[in-house]
């Protein structure tokens, strides 16, 4: 579709593209969200009016990326006459200065950026509930939610975010953060909270493994060789997890943003327990190639001497199934919580026969648990919107926290991983 091509076999499949289909069924159809890329327009321009968009996560970063997609399977439909009446109802609860105006020229940012500004940082609830409920009067002839009964009949997700303290030298290096701005905070952070040890790595190596930069095998050997352990609260967590899950015969798999984490946690389980790469051990980032991620998933799912797999969050957030995991560790916070949904979601799907246990990690009192609170605002709002109902309370969506001596978890109720937990929290 984004081809320039002017020969008569590109002009005849553009043709085709835009005028054959009779309807089209988009999957993880919240990727074409954002409205100045060619995915987004591309799709608008297929000319049948029969479109469906399936996605268990609409919702992603602001309201106005879900209208983009609403707009994109019934186009215009912002500017009927009873989407503008809830409109208006919309704008008449809140004041931003100059949004009225925009809104009567036809411009609905004002309108997307009001709703969304009520919804993250207004503490008057009841108007926070006024403004869902107007939403789905907007859309609740296009936008239709379904629980699936598939999920109800797995053996069960037990979802809990575990706030770390963090040691003492892990302290000192957070203070020294404070001058860095929001995204250096959260990706320096991410070494820091596995081991203070590893922000040496930030000034030579790519977080990413942005190519040429990558770490090898030697230096990270030499970094794991030399440190105390415990001085990382979350690489700590990892070990003690990964004992756990060896001594109960379940497979472990870890997600982070970033690929240094993963890798300092591959060296760990190397040097610490003697394993190897694609035995017991496999990893899977942006860099693998297809048959790799085809080889190594097939391989952890089905082999006896699987224990643990590492992934890159967005590399292997979607479009795999990884049954044979039956703990999930998400080591970092990535500010889209549709992102970390959907990477629970490769392990907790149809197939899966264990009950799973998810366990995310927060490092208390610092920059990353703001992130934290930023993700569940935003959780929140994708809960109230689609899944409310009149039996829901103000409260029925929000974290929980538990008593970590009985949470129901026999992991979390050991000692081995109670010792660095400040509050544990359950979805």
């Amino acid at each position: 579709m984004c081809d320039n091509g002017t020969s008569k076999a590109s002009v005849d499949c553009r043709e085709m593209l835009l005028k054959v289909p009779s309807i089209l069924i988009l999957d993880e159809g919240h990727t074409p969200r954002n409205d100045d890329t060619n995915l987004l327009q591309s799709l608008a321009r297929v000319q049948t009016r029969l479109k469906v968009v399936l996605s268990g996560t609409l919702y992603q970063n602001h309201v106005k990326e879900v209208f983009n997609i609403l707009n994109l399977v019934r186009p215009k439909f912002l500017k009927l006459d009873t989407s503008r009446d809830v409109a208006k109802r919309i704008m008449s609860r809140v004041q931003i200065s100059g949004a009225r105006k925009q809104l009567k020229t036809g411009t609905n940012s004002a309108l997307f950026d009001l709703i969304e500004y009520t919804l993250q940082k207004d503490e008057d609830y009841k108007r926070k509930e006024a403004v869902i409920q107007d939403l789905r009067e907007m859309t609740r002839k296009v936008l239709h939610y379904y629980k699936g009964d598939s999920l109800d009949e797995l053996p069960g997700l037990v979802d809990f975010t575990i706030l770390l303290n963090l040691s003492s030298r892990q302290e000192l290096e957070v203070k020294k953060m404070k001058k860095l701005d929001y995204f250096k905070k959260a990706s320096v952070g991410s070494l820091v909270y596995m081991h203070p040890e590893l922000k040496s790595l930030t000034e030579k190596y790519s977080l990413t493994g942005e190519k040429g930069c990558e770490i090898g095998n030697d230096k990270m050997d030499t970094i794991v060789e030399k440190i105390n352990v415990k001085d990382g609260v979350k690489a700590n967590f990892f070990l003690s997890l990964l004992r756990m899950c060896e001594s109960s015969h379940e497979k472990l798999l870890v997600f982070s943003q970033y690929i240094l984490p993963l890798k300092f946690m591959e060296r760990l389980a190397v040097k610490l327990k003697g394993w190897s790469l694609n035995k017991e051990i496999f990893v899977v980032t942006g860099d693998s190639n297809s048959t790799h991620r085809e080889q190594s998933v097939g391989s952890f799912n089905n082999s006896a001497d699987a224990k643990v797999f590492f992934g890159s969050i967005r590399a292997c957030g979607e479009g795999i199934s990884l049954v044979g995991a039956s703990r999930i560790l998400i080591v970092d916070v990535p500010l889209n919580p549709s992102v970390t949904r959907q990477a629970i979601g490769r392990t907790f799907r149809p197939g899966q026969m264990k009950k799973v246990y998810v366990y995310r990690l927060v490092a208390a009192d610092s920059p990353e648990e703001e992130g934290h609170l930023i993700c569940c605002r935003k959780e929140l709002i994708s809960k109230r919107w689609f899944e409310w109902n009149e039996s829901c309370g103000h409260q029925d969506f929000d974290l929980k926290t538990v008593d970590v001596h009985e949470c129901g978890d026999m992991f979390l109720e050991s000692r081995l991983l109670q010792e660095d937990v400040k509050v544990l929290q359950k979805r």
